[in-house]
C-alpha cells in the first residue's frame, strides 16, 4: 500500500508509475478472460479488486487531472486543475467511497451542431470524473470480450481507419461493389435517448459499481426523460452507450455461401457481418438481393427497445456508385469498378475555415501562426493518410499559397523567411492509399497479447518516432513498458536541444513520462 506523510510534488512524481501500470493491466487481463469463457462471477469479484486496486485510483486521478484532453475543464464545483497535495486527498475519498460514490451534479455548456441545433456537453467535477474512470478501468475490460468486431467507437485499440478499411474490403472491385447499395444510419439523439434500463440490464458489474453507473446517469437527466440519457462530457459516457447499443452490428447477416442459410452450427467463419459502427454513426452495405426495408424495420425494433429511434430524415440508401459519407470521409465506387475513398465536402470545408481563422488572425505573428497551423495539418493530414489525396486541392496548394502571402508581410521581425515558415506550418505526412492494416477480427489490448498490441500501435507513428520505436523494441526508453494502451507516443531529446534530431539524440517516451522527465527537470 502507497502512503505518504508529505503530500507534494515530490512524492508525486516519486509513485512508482511502471508499477501501477502494471498491476492495473494483470487485474485487467484476468476481468475481460474471465468473461470470455463466461465466468462473469470472477470477473465481478476480480472488478471489486480494481476498484479497491490502489494503482487504478493513482492512475485515474493522474489520467483526469494530467493527460486528458479536457483536464482544465471545470465542472459545477469550479475546479479546474487539483494540486498535488488535493489528489493524495482525492485518492484517499476513492479509496473510501470506490463502492459508494454519490455523483454531484453537472455543468451544461451548450454546443452548436451543424444543423444549427444545439448539443448540451454535462461536464462532471474532476473527483467525479476520476471515479467514472476507476469505474471504466473496472467495466472495459468486461465489455470488450463481448463487444462486436465491426464496433470502432471510443474503444482501446480500434480507430475510424479500422472501419474505413473494412468499407474498402467490402466495396472494392473484387467484392464488386459495383453492385452494392449502403445504408446511411442515422439514431436519432442517440445518446439523449439511450434508455436506462437498457444499460443496466446489460451491464457486468459488482452491485457497488452498479449503483455508481446509476447515479452517474441521474446525474445528468433531462427533467422531460429522466429515464433516459447517458451525459455527454464524462469519461464512461461513450463506453456505456457503446453497451447499450452492442448487438446491432449482427442484425444483417448471411452466409458466406450465398445458398445456404446461417443455422445455429454455422461457424463464425462463414457469416458475413457487413455492417459498420462508429458509436452512434452506422453504415450497412447491402448486396443486389437484400431487403433494405426489412433490415431497417429489425433495426428499428432494436432501437426501440432501448428507447431509440432511426432518423427518418436523416437515414438513407445510396448505391455505392453515387458515394456517400462516413466519419468525415466520401466513399465511391466509380463506373469502372474501383473504390475511392477522400475527405468530404464538409470536413475539407472545416479544415479549411480552421486553417484561414490562424491564418488571418491578427493577434498572432507569422512564428506563432506557424506553430500553432503545423498540429492542425498534420492531425488532418493524418486522418486521411490512407485516403486518394492526389490533385492541388488536397495537396493544400491554395492554403499554402495563401499563407505564404500573409506571412511574406509578417516576416521582417522574425528571423525566418516565408519559406520557412510556410514548410514549418504544412508539414507532409505520407500517404498509402488503402493501405491501413485492419485490427484482426475481436481482437483486444485485454487479451494480453503486448507484442501484437505494441508493435500494431507502433505503426501509427512515421519518420523518427517510428525509427526510435523499432529501435527500442516497442518498449517506452523511460519506464520500459510495451506501448499497449491508448496514451501518446512522445520524442524525447535527450539532451534537450529540439534542434538536434540525430537519431541517437532522440528517444520515444509515454506523454505522461515525458511530462515527468520535465518536470523534475525544471525542479532541480
Amino acid at each position: 500500500m502507497i502512503r505518504h506523510s508529505y503530500k507534494t510534488s515530490e512524492s508525486w512524481k516519486a509513485l512508482p508509475w511502471k508499477k501501477l501500470r502494471r498491476n492495473l493491466f494483470r487485474l485487467q487481463k484476468r476481468v475481460f478472460k474471465a468473461v470470455q469463457v463466461g465466468d462473469k462471477r470472477k470477473a465481478r469479484f476480480l472488478q471489486k479488486l480494481i476498484l479497491k486496486s490502489t494503482s487504478a485510483r493513482f492512475l485515474a486521478i493522474r489520467q483526469v487531472s494530467q493527460l486528458n484532453a479536457g483536464k482544465k475543464t471545470a465542472g459545477i464545483d469550479g475546479k479546474k486543475s487539483l494540486s498535488f497535495e488535493e489528489r493524495f486527498n482525492l485518492e484517499e475519498l476513492l479509496r473510501m467511497n470506490s463502492g459508494n460514490w454519490k455523483h454531484q451534479g453537472l455543468r451544461e455548456i451548450p454546443i452548436p451542431k451543424k444543423d444549427g441545433t444545439i448539443r448540451m456537453l454535462k461536464i462532471p467535477t474532476i473527483a467525479d470524473r476520476a471515479w467514472q474512470c476507476l469505474a471504466k478501468y473496472a467495466l472495459e475490460p468486461a465489455h470488450e470480450a463481448i463487444f462486436h468486431a465491426r464496433s470502432y467507437g471510443f474503444r482501446t485499440g480500434r480507430s475510424a481507419h479500422d472501419a474505413q478499411r473494412y468499407i474498402y474490403n467490402n466495396l472494392r472491385s473484387f467484392c464488386n461493389g459495383i453492385e452494392k447499395r449502403v445504408i446511411e444510419l442515422d439514431i436519432e439523439k442517440c445518446f439523449d435517448r439511450i434508455n436506462h434500463s437498457a444499460i443496466m440490464d446489460e451491464l457486468i458489474a459488482p452491485k457497488g459499481l452498479k449503483l455508481g453507473i446509476f447515479r452517474c446517469l441521474k446525474a445528468g437527466v433531462n427533467p422531460e426523460f429522466p429515464e433516459q440519457g447517458t451525459p455527454q462530457g464524462g469519461v464512461v459516457s461513450p463506453l456505456l452507450a457503446n453497451i447499450a447499443l452492442n448487438g446491432i452490428e449482427s442484425i444483417h447477416r448471411y452466409h458466406e455461401n450465398r445458398s445456404q442459410r446461417i443455422t445455429d452450427k454455422t461457424p463464425a467463419s462463414d457469416i458475413i457481418e457487413p455492417s459498420i459502427r462508429y458509436a452512434d454513426d452506422m453504415a450497412i452495405i447491402l448486396r443486389p438481393e437484400d431487403d433494405a426495408r426489412e433490415i431497417l424495420e429489425r433495426i428499428s425494433e432494436f432501437l426501440r427497445k432501448r428507447g431509440m429511434n432511426v432518423s427518418q430524415k436523416k437515414t438513407k440508401i445510396t448505391a455505392a456508385t453515387d458515394g456517400f459519407d462516413f466519419l468525415g470521409w466520401n466513399f465511391k465506387v466509380q463506373s469502372n469498378g474501383k473504390f475511392r475513398s477522400i475527405p468530404s465536402v464538409d470536413n475539407f470545408k472545416a479544415f479549411r475555415k480552421k486553417v484561414k481563422h490562424i491564418v488571418n488572425n491578427s493577434n498572432y505573428g507569422a512564428t506563432t501562426k506557424a506553430e500553432k497551423l503545423a498540429p492542425v495539418v498534420r492531425g488532418w493530414r493524418n486522418y486521411h493518410k490512407f485516403c486518394k489525396m492526389d490533385g492541388s486541392k488536397f495537396s493544400l496548394w491554395f492554403l499554402n499559397h495563401r499563407a505564404y502571402t500573409v506571412f511574406n508581410k509578417e516576416t521582417k521581425q522574425t528571423r525566418y523567411t516565408s519559406e520557412e515558415l510556410v514548410k514549418k506550418a504544412f508539414p507532409t505526412v505520407s500517404y498509402s492509399e488503402n493501405k491501413h492494416v485492419m485490427v484482426q477480427g475481436i481482437k483486444s489490448p485485454y487479451d494480453g497479447n503486448t507484442a501484437y498490441w505494441s508493435e500494431r500501435n507502433s505503426k501509427l507513428y512515421d519518420g523518427e518516432t517510428s525509427i526510435a520505436l523499432k529501435k527500442q523494441n516497442h518498449k517506452c526508453a523511460s519506464c520500459g513498458l510495451k506501448f499497449i494502451d491508448e496514451e501518446k507516443v512522445h520524442l524525447h531529446h535527450i539532451d534537450e536541444n529540439h534542434a538536434n534530431w540525430k537519431k541517437n539524440n532522440l528517444e520515444a517516451i509515454h506523454e505522461s513520462c515525458h511530462d515527468y522527465r520535465h518536470m523534475s527537470k525544471s525542479a532541480s
